[in-house]
C-alpha cells in the first residue's frame, strides 16, 4: 500500500486518484476550490464520467479515499501527484504552467522523507526538470525524485482505460526506491501483463505529446478523405474500413465527423508545436493539422447552410448533441462552440440538447434555446443538425421527426444514420464523406 496525495481534483486527478483507491491505495485528493471539495465529501461528482460516482463513494467507505483543500498529507505521503490544468496560454499557444510550479512550490514545503514527485499533468519537454529545479531550491537537504507519468485517459472510458491500459509510461525513474514506488503503486496492472515502460524524463513527457498529435493527424487526415470522397462519389466509411483493418493503421480514430475538440488534443497539438518551433526542428504536420482543424468546424457550419439552400437567415435549427464527444459533459474546444455561432452569425435561430452538457454549455453559448429532449429541439425547425454521437440519437423515430420538423432537413457531421434509410424516409439527408 502507497500513501498518494493528488494535487488537483479536476478530471485526471480525479479519476486516477479513485482507480489508485481502488488499488488498495490510501489517495488523498487535494483541490484549492472549496466548493469542489465540499461537494466531493457530500458524495456529487463535479463531472459527468460514466462509473465514477459508484467507484469514488465505495472508496470513500472504504476509508481509502478522502479529500481536502488543507495539503498537510503530503507530509506523510510517499507518492505526490501533480494533476492540475495545463492550459493553452494566452496570446503564444504554450502551455500555462504556473498552476504546476506553483505546486511544486506547494509540495517543497510539506514534503517530508523520501518522496516521489509525479507530474501527470499534460507537460512540454523539460518541465520535470524545472520542477525539480524548484524544489531543489526551496528544500536543498530534501530525498526526493521527480517521475513523469503521463495519463492517456478517454474521457467517457477513464475508468477501464486506467484499469486496463495498452501501456503505463514511466519517465526519470533512476532512483532505484522512485522505482519500486511506480512499480508498487501499479502492481494490480503486472496481473494483466501491462507493459510498464521506464524512460527518461524527457522522453516521457514527449510520448505523451507525440501520441496525442498522432491520433489529432489520423483525425485530421480522415476528414481530408472525407472532403475527397465527396467530391469523387466515394465513401469515406468504406474507406476508413479499408485502411484501418491493415494493421499497421489500425481502425481506431479514422471516423469523419466536425474535427476533434477536448480538453487534450487542441491546447496539445498547439502546445507541441510552439515546444517544436522554440527547439529549432518544427512539427509542420502538427502545424498543419492545427490549422486545418479549425478550419474544419467553420466548414462545417458552411455545410450546413449549403444543406438550407445557400440562406439560413430567419430559419430554425435543431441542434442535437453539443459536448466534443458522447459520455462527457466536456465542452472545452467542441466543434458545436465553432458551429453554432457561424450559423448564428448569418441569422440563423438555435435550438439545441445535450444530454450532459447543457449546463456547461449555457455558460458558453449566447441566445440559444436550450430544450429537454431531442424531439422538444426538432420541433418547428426548418432543419436538424446531428453534431455528437450520443447513442440516444442513433435511433431516433424518423416519423416523428419529420413530422415535427417544418423543412426535413438533416445534416449528420458524424455519419449515424444510412443514407438510403434517411431518403426512403423522406428526409433530404446529407452526412460526411458519402455519397448522399
Amino acid at each position: 500500500m502507497v500513501k498518494i496525495v493528488m494535487i488537483g481534483s479536476g478530471y485526471v486527478g480525479l479519476v486516477s486518484g479513485a482507480c489508485f483507491a481502488d488499488f488498495g491505495h490510501t489517495v488523498t485528493c487535494i483541490d484549492k476550490d472549496i466548493g469542489k471539495i465540499d461537494r466531493l465529501k457530500a458524495g456529487e461528482i463535479p463531472i459527468f464520467e460514466p462509473g465514477l460516482e459508484a467507484l469514488v463513494a465505495q472508496n470513500v467507505r472504504a476509508g481509502r479515499l478522502s479529500f481536502s483543500i488543507d495539503p498537510s498529507a503530503v507530509a506523510e505521503a510517499d507518492a505526490v501527484f501533480i494533476a492540475v490544468g495545463t492550459p493553452s496560454r494566452r496570446g503564444d499557444g504554450h502551455a500555462d504552467l504556473s498552476y504546476v510550479y506553483g505546486a511544486a512550490e506547494e509540495i517543497a514545503d510539506l514534503m517530508q522523507g523520501f518522496t516521489v514527485v509525479v507530474t501527470k499533468s499534460t507537460v512540454p519537454v523539460g518541465t520535470g526538470d524545472e520542477v525539480e529545479a524548484i524544489i531543489r531550491k526551496r528544500r536543498p537537504d530534501a530525498a526526493f525524485a521527480v517521475v513523469s507519468n503521463p495519463e492517456f485517459l478517454r474521457e467517457g472510458a477513464a475508468i477501464n482505460d486506467f484499469k486496463r491500459p495498452d501501456r503505463v509510461v514511466v519517465g526519470g525513474a533512476e532512483d532505484p526506491r522512485a522505482a519500486d514506488i511506480m512499480r508498487e503503486l501499479y502492481r494490480p496492472l503486472f496481473l494483466n501483463e501491462t507493459p510498464i515502460l521506464f524512460m527518461s524524463r524527457r522522453t516521457s513527457e514527449l510520448t505523451k505529446y507525440a501520441g496525442n498529435a498522432f491520433l489529432a493527424m489520423k483525425i485530421t487526415f480522415i476528414n481530408e478523405v472525407a472532403d475527397l470522397c465527396e467530391k469523387v462519389g466515394a465513401n469515406v466509411q468504406d474507406v476508413a474500413r479499408g485502411i484501418g483493418l491493415d494493421n499497421r493503421i489500425g481502425r481506431k480514430f479514422l471516423n469523419a465527423g466536425p474535427g476533434y475538440g477536448g480538453s487534450c488534443f487542441p491546447k496539445d497539438t498547439l502546445a507541441l508545436v510552439k515546444t517544436a518551433q522554440d527547439a529549432g526542428a518544427p512539427l509542420e504536420l502538427v502545424e498543419t493539422t492545427v490549422r486545418k482543424n479549425a478550419a474544419r468546424k467553420q466548414a462545417m457550419a458552411h455545410k450546413v447552410i449549403d444543406a438550407m439552400g445557400g440562406d439560413v437567415s430567419g430559419k430554425t435549427i435543431a441542434i442535437l448533441g453539443l459536448t466534443f464527444k458522447p459520455n462527457t459533459d466536456d465542452m472545452r474546444d467542441a466543434p458545436s462552440l465553432a458551429i453554432i455561432p457561424a450559423l448564428q452569425a448569418e441569422g440563423a435561430v438555435i435550438k439545441a440538447f445535450d444530454p450532459e452538457g447543457m449546463h456547461e454549455a449555457k455558460k458558453l453559448l449566447k441566445d440559444v434555446c436550450f430544450v429537454e429532449g431531442p424531439y422538444q429541439a426538432l420541433e418547428g425547425a426548418d432543419a436538424v443538425v446531428l453534431i455528437t454521437e450520443w447513442d440516444q440519437f442513433r435511433a431516433l423515430d424518423l416519423k416523428r421527426m419529420k413530422s415535427l420538423l417544418r423543412a426535413p432537413v438533416i445534416v449528420d457531421l458524424r455519419n449515424i444514420y444510412r443514407s438510403t434509410e434517411m431518403v426512403e424516409a423522406g428526409f433530404s439527408y446529407v452526412s460526411v464523406g458519402r455519397p448522399d
